[in-house]
């Protein structure tokens, strides 16, 4: 995997967010697509190799790449993310990955928290009459951590529920009154609260299969899902 090094030009923490933008020269010009993300090295310096964490691409321009992490936990990357300063450097890979949208006569985004800076760049690249037509189910933890998203929003607040899986995202799905036919679905967040959403647009709304789109971040106990 090609790395390239870029510099902390901008930090700042809003809310549960952290947003960093990173200038690395060598990214002008590279080709990006909403949805895609970038793997960061957050080890130590002088490490023996690298520690890499995913994070989607908020928003891209020019030289520079924008994230937006939630600061929880004690993990390495929740180390990174909050200690980074401007004009420290780090490793960054191209943008890659493939969550990213298809041509639909609408679109349904359902996540929590970790997949909402993914649709936020999935939605504000779609044409204008597409992004109008779309439909965004995200479950938070309180009003603190809604991101600016386009589109119609559902923000479901947790009010103590389990997260994995989501009873209540996945009921806010449940209660959807969408269009009769299908359109394109991209479900992501907690793994097993992806697979419950998947199954009721499939099972019980006759979605074909490949017209939901699913990229499981994490879940309880279990590192490196990206």
């Amino acid at each position: 995997m090609l790395f390239v090094r870029a510099t902390v030009a901008e930090a700042e923490v809003a809310g549960r967010f952290r947003r960093i933008r990173l200038r690395a020269p060598a990214l002008r010009g590279a080709a990006f697509v909403a949805g895609q993300q970038v793997r960061v090295d957050v080890g130590p310096k002088g490490a023996m190799g690298p520690l890499l964490r995913t994070y989607s691409v908020w928003d891209r321009a020019d030289d520079t790449v924008e994230l937006q992490a939630l600061l929880h936990g004690d993990g390495p990357g929740a180390r990174w993310m909050g200690a980074a300063a401007v004009g420290d450097e780090v490793l960054i890979s191209r943008p890659k990955g493939d969550f990213v949208t298809r041509t639909a006569a609408y679109h349904l985004f359902v996540g929590e928290e970790t997949a909402s800076v993914a649709f936020g760049a999935m939605l504000r690249a779609l044409p204008q009459a597409e992004r109008k037509a779309s439909r965004a189910v995200v479950e938070i933890a309180g009003p603190g951590d809604r991101l600016p998203l386009d589109g119609d929003v559902t923000w479901v607040e947790r009010r103590g529920d389990t997260v994995s899986p989501s009873p209540s995202l996945v009921a806010a799905v449940e209660g959807l009154d969408l269009p009769a036919e299908p359109g394109r679905a991209y479900v992501a967040g907690e793994a097993r609260t992806v697979q419950a959403v998947r199954q009721h647009l499939v099972r019980e709304r006759g979605w074909p299969r490949r017209c939901v789109l699913t990229k499981p971040f994490w879940t309880p106990g279990k590192r490196g899902m990206e």
